[in-house]
């Protein structure tokens, strides 16, 4: 009789079977709800970073046009202030010029007056005058001489202020070049979109560049270069028209210019001795100073040397003190005595070696201020005679022309002689 066969294995019960089919479909509508809750996230995340990277970028594209529009603007106030300066500039140069003709051309002026007064200085006996062409030839000189002082200052001046409009103008081209090349950049910034061919990945791109400026401090420095600029335009226009002024100038009375300066060289003289007779006061109380001081010194080096045998003094008896026997050395009041006895002694030493150092530097400053004191009395005693060697020479104004001895011959003289004869015209 045949039987029915059985696999092994594992038998489930039915409700095992339909707790199973629930579990895969719950596991399914939960498996969905989820994608469903993922996808709505990533739509709304998609939509939500995409209108801020919208509105970021069109934040940036603003800024830099902004910016670009700054900077454009900065950059024509500069290139009209280049402008300015250039012909400013010009201008100077040309009036600098026209100074230095006019020095040139004085200096014939200057030959032939000088000559004059040479030729002059040959005439014989009741010729031999002071007479009204002399004077005027000699105020011709004086006058010729002061312009050309100035003229001269002036054309210092104006180089001096070229100088400056040359160096402002360096400033404010490369600032212009700056702003030139920073607006290219903006632009082609401006330029870049998705689908650029030239855009990639940079490697710590938001980092802070060496030198980087604030704004403020890059406002600040365009406005600086900008009203140096002008301060500097301004200061040359003034200049030149001193310049064109002091060109068309006149020449001042001779007389009232040798009676002002006999009269400063009068009160010079004795502004000098009264500088000399206060500077000899000075000398001796110096002098004073110095012995008392020297003596002050002495008595510190004493005091120095007495101190200094007083504390071997101590230093020997706390030395003799370290060997007593046992319980006899001990730290009794005398060993403390003794102790605060080289301490007091060493401190005094200090105290006087430092008063002798200053004392020493003190006497030291005494000595160079003698010294100066000496070379001045020098210099003032130098310049008194000179001052009086001055007046002397200028009694040759009304000492007769036929008792002064000419160097040199007035037809065959040479270049030095009109320098002679400047000096005893002054």
């Amino acid at each position: 009789m045949a039987s029915l066969s059985v696999k092994p294995g594992q038998r489930f019960t039915l409700p095992d079977w339909q707790n199973n089919s629930l579990l895969i479909s719950a596991d399914a509508e939960q498996q969905r709800f989820n994608s469903h809750h993922i996808r709505q996230e990533g739509r709304a995340l998609r939509n939500e970073t995409g209108n801020q990277a919208k509105w970021d970028e069109h934040n940036s594209r603003t800024q830099l046009e902004d910016r670009i529009t700054s900077v454009d603007r900065w950059r024509e106030a500069l290139a009209r202030c280049l402008t300015d300066i250039d012909l400013e500039i010009d201008a100077l140069t040309k009036v600098k010029e026209a100074a230095e003709n006019a020095i040139q051309a004085k200096n014939l002026w200057l030959d032939v007056a000088i000559e004059c007064l040479t030729f002059r200085e040959s005439r014989r006996d009741i010729d031999v005058v002071r007479d009204p062409v002399e004077e005027e030839l000699h105020r011709e000189v004086k006058v010729i001489e002061k312009t050309k002082r100035e003229l001269q200052q002036r054309v210092d001046d104006a180089f001096r202020q070229l100088c400056l409009l040359k160096e402002a103008r360096q400033l404010l081209n490369s600032d212009y070049r700056h702003k030139v090349e920073a607006l290219e950049l903006d632009r082609q910034c401006m330029s870049f979109n998705p689908t650029s061919g030239n855009i990639s990945f940079k490697v710590n791109p938001t980092r802070i560049p060496e030198g980087s400026t604030a704004l403020s401090e890059w406002e600040q420095n365009s406005r600086c270069n900008k009203e140096r600029a002008d301060a500097e335009i301004k200061a040359s226009v003034d200049l030149r028209g001193a310049i064109t002024l002091t060109i068309a100038q006149t020449s001042n009375e001779l007389d009232a210019q040798r009676i002002a300066a006999e009269f400063a060289l009068r009160k010079r003289m004795r502004d000098m001795e009264a500088a000399l007779n206060e500077l000899r006061w000075q000398e001796q109380n110096t002098l004073e100073e110095i012995a008392e001081m020297e003596e002050e010194i002495r008595q510190l080096e004493e005091d120095i040397r007495r101190r200094t045998l007083d504390l071997k003094v101590a230093h020997t008896r706390l030395e003799t003190r370290t060997y007593r026997p046992h319980i006899e050395l001990c730290r009794d009041q005398a060993q403390y005595g003794l102790t605060d006895e080289v301490q007091q002694l060493e401190a005094t030493i200090r105290a006087l070696q430092q008063k002798r150092t200053e004392s020493q530097d003190a006497l030291d400053a005494l000595y160079r201020q003698l010294h100066r004191i000496r070379t001045d009395i020098g210099y003032k005693t130098n310049s008194l005679q000179l001052d009086n060697k001055c007046m002397d020479t200028r009694r040759k104004l009304v000492v007769p022309v036929e008792q002064f001895e000419p160097e040199v011959d007035a037809v065959n003289r040479t270049r030095d002689l009109p320098r002679k004869s400047q000096l005893e015209l002054a």
